[in-house]
């Protein structure tokens, strides 16, 4: 059994406007870093609108589509743009995540990984923002709920940006259980440990601004896995967000690869221990492309590892 990988070449149609962080290029670092690797590969199937459905309401779908440029780019806020092939490409991901876990639940793989875009974790109910257009791992959550008969599903967000979307999305929802590390303040300006959910279900940790592995470490052992050890999951979904890396760009925590192999490994032991090994882990942010290549690499190296 080895990890399998989702990903489509229809990513490359959601296109933003010269200089946006979020570029075609992205999948195409994580591709050549993940070239050599044994993987189960698979292209991601086309979500429905009835997977979006999970979390969001036809509106929405209604809207972004109605919303599609021609040709060029429609904006719907200051950072987060349509294109023409912009809603094929994220109803990829969202296929893409469903497949992961229909697959990892069948015992088809043990773990997967999701390598799509647009990123998800963003997206509210109502509202793409953040670079985002629906919640792709939150509707994976919901999608092995409802149509898995699962009572216990955790998230880990470990995105250097608060999980904002997925946090609003699964504010009511009891059985998911969502924890987001993320750097404090930062966009999108939520993520207080204060903010708990509806059930208590929602754990918020904030990192300072040039704080680095040492203390994410620290945090996750002391605060994140007893907690997710409690509460036994039946399947651990990921918000694979690599812009905590010293390199990228838009953010300033200063973690290395070495660190996110480090949570990635901590993850898949708790996995072992608790549901089997069960993982599926989704691409979220990431913005420059050799500190994303390497570390997507660190990552799923011990995804794979976590099978031996």
């Amino acid at each position: 059994m080895t990890t399998a990988y989702f990903t489509h070449p229809d990513c490359d149609l959601h296109e933003n406007p010269p200089g946006h962080p979020e570029q075609v290029a992205r999948l195409q670092a994580v591709n050549r870093a993940l070239a050599g690797m044994d993987l189960l590969r698979i292209e991601a199937p086309l979500g429905t609108e009835a997977d979006i459905r999970l979390c969001h309401p036809q509106r929405h779908i209604d809207r972004l589509r109605a919303a599609l440029p021609a040709q060029g780019w429609a904006g719907i806020d200051g950072d987060t743009c349509l294109a023409p092939g912009s809603v094929q490409a994220a109803l990829r991901g969202v296929g893409g995540a469903c497949a992961a876990v229909d697959l990892v639940l069948s015992g088809g793989a043990r773990n997967a990984f999701v390598a799509t875009r647009p990123p998800g974790h963003h997206a509210e109910t109502e509202t793409a923002m953040g670079f985002c257009l629906f919640g792709t791992v939150a509707i994976a959550a919901k999608h092995a709920l409802e149509r898995h008969g699962l009572s216990r599903v955790a998230i880990v967000d470990f995105d250097v940006h608060h999980g904002n979307g997925t946090q609003e999305l699964l504010w009511g929802e009891s059985r998911i259980r969502f924890v987001s590390s993320h750097q404090m303040p930062l966009y999108p300006g939520s993520g207080a440990p204060s903010e708990r959910g509806a059930q208590g279900q929602i754990s918020n940790i904030p990192l300072s601004g040039g704080s680095g592995g040492a203390e994410m470490r620290a945090a996750y052992d002391g605060l994140v896995f007893p907690a997710l050890a409690d509460y036994a999951p039946e399947l651990i979904l990921i918000s694979a967000g690599f812009d905590a890396h010293a390199a990228d760009p838009l953010a300033g925590l200063n973690w290395r690869e070495a660190d996110f192999a480090w949570l990635t490994r901590r993850i898949c032991d708790l996995a072992r221990d608790q549901c089997g090994g069960r993982v599926v882990s989704c691409l979220e942010g990431g913005y420059d492309l050799d500190a994303l290549g390497a570390s997507v690499a660190a990552h799923v190296t011990e995804l794979i590892k976590s099978l031996n």
